[in-house]
Formats: C-alpha cells, sequence, structure tokens
C-alpha cells in the first residue's frame, strides 16, 4: 500500500516534502510511538501512508479513524486503521481500549490527526481533542512526536504536500505535569513546529526541503508537445517544469 500510494501522489501532487529541520528523532527510542499531527486536508492519509512507510519502515503502524469514514474507505482497516465514533463518550472509550492494546508492544506506532476534524492549518488554538494526552497513561514508556502538515501551490499545477517533525516528548514528561496541562503541552509543541514550517512553505524554497516524492512537471498533452518541439528546434533541454517554461519565455527577444 505504500507504494500504491507513492504512485497516487506522484500522479496528483507536485511533490511530498520534508523539512530538512525536521526529520523525526526517535531512531534511538526503544518504546511506542504515538504521531499525532494537525488535519487540514484529504490528503493527510495518503501522506502520514507514506511518511510511515519511508521513514519508519521497521515500525507496526496503526491510526484511528472516523467509524463513518472507515465505512466507506474499508481497505484502511488492512494498513492498521481502527474504527473510533469521535461523537460519543463510547468511542472515546473505544479509542483508548484499542490504544492500550497497541501501545503494549515496543516496535508500535500509532498515528493520530487529533484534532479530530478538518482544521484550516492557520487557525489558532489547535482545539486538539483530550484523549491523546490520555496516552501518556496508558503507556508511559512512549515518546510522543509532532507532526506539522500543510498544504499550498507554488510554481507547478500540483500541490506541494510539505511535512515537519517537531520534538519528541517522552510520556514521562508529560505524566510530571498536571492532567489538565498535558494536552497544552502537547498542543504547544505541534503549534510551534506548524508555525516554523509555515515559515518554510511561505518562503517558497526548495532548497529548505528533502523531496519524498517528486510528481509530473508540466501540463502535458499539446501544449507540452509544442514546447518540447520548440526546445528541440532550439537547441535545448526540454525541461517541462514551469518555471523553465517562465525563464526561457523571458530569455526571448
Amino acid at each position: 500500500m505504500v507504494a500504491y500510494f507513492d504512485r497516487f501522489l506522484r500522479r496528483h501532487l507536485n511533490a511530498v516534502r520534508l523539512a530538512r529541520w525536521g526529520v523525526p528523532r526517535c531512531a534511538e527510542h526503544s518504546g511506542p510511538i504515538v504521531v499525532y499531527c494537525n488535519h487540514p486536508a484529504w490528503w493527510d492519509a495518503a501522506t502520514v501512508i507514506l511518511l510511515a512507510g519511508r521513514l519508519f519502515p521497521a515500525r507496526e503502524c496503526y491510526a484511528p479513524f472516523d467509524a463513518k469514514a472507515l465505512a466507506r474507505y474499508a481497505v484502511f482497516r488492512r494498513m492498521g486503521a481502527f474504527a473510533v465514533d469521535l461523537e460519543t463518550a463510547r468511542g472515546a472509550a473505544q479509542f483508548l481500549a484499542a490504544s492500550r492494546g497497541i501501545l503494549s508492544r515496543p516496535h508500535r506506532m500509532m498515528w493520530i490527526t487529533a484534532q479530530g476534524r478538518f482544521v484550516d492549518v492557520r487557525a489558532r488554538p489547535l482545539g486538539l481533542r483530550p484523549g491523546v494526552a490520555r496516552l501518556a497513561e496508558i503507556a508511559p514508556d512512549a515518546l510522543f512526536l509532532p507532526l506539522a502538515l500543510e498544504y499550498a501551490f507554488w510554481e507547478e499545477r500540483g500541490a506541494e504536500a510539505c511535512a515537519a517533525f517537531g520534538t519528541p516528548i517522552p510520556a514521562a514528561d508529560l505524566l510530571a505535569l498536571p492532567r489538565p496541562e498535558r494536552l497544552g503541552r502537547l498542543e504547544g509543541a505541534l503549534t510551534a513546529t506548524l508555525d516554523r514550517l509555515s515559515a518554510d512553505v511561505i518562503a517558497r524554497e526548495p532548497a529548505r526541503f528533502a523531496p519524498l516524492v517528486s510528481g509530473a512537471k508540466g501540463i502535458g498533452g499539446i501544449y507540452d508537445g509544442w514546447r518540447r518541439l520548440k526546445a528541440l528546434r532550439a537547441g535545448r533541454r526540454f525541461d517541462p517544469a514551469h518555471h523553465s517554461a517562465r525563464d526561457a519565455e523571458s530569455e526571448a527577444p
């Protein structure tokens, strides 16, 4: 499925980019890991699956999924998704019970869109669901890893999916706080990661990112065929990227 979503993202996005400062710093952690992220778009599931497969290939990954959505996208069950009713107390109990079993093994990971609904990346406060903070009590040996996600259009017709992992938080650090303050600590770490990632996205400098996936450039069809022929007649190598077309046009007499 990672290979499938790799091809899917290449077809539909321009690139999936990981901020160079935002590489996950948890390679030496021997216990379970909880990755919690914001939830800006429909693309999050595909992006998270790619990140999990590329960056954590040795770990067994799971994710809570809205029960109604999982009924429509049942294929995600085969990739570790488990159903949670987001609207009831029974759903919260389901989430905690499933999480207890998952996080009982050291090589496992949970990926949680902790806002529980689609929220614009600029919205503050983030409004994380309280269940993510309860996981420290269930798995005191876990590491909590904030993940910021943002999508933007730069030079190409396809969007850029940008990601960055923040500073890991040991569950022991959360357990040392009063319960009401734990969620604030998690939300503060994710907010800081989002703000830093947004600054890189606004700068539109690809060098700030490591590309994990690069999609097809250009428009395709007749127009790119004409551009290819024009480059051949001029003795230039054809580059379908939009910036190269713009540069060529600006250099024309």
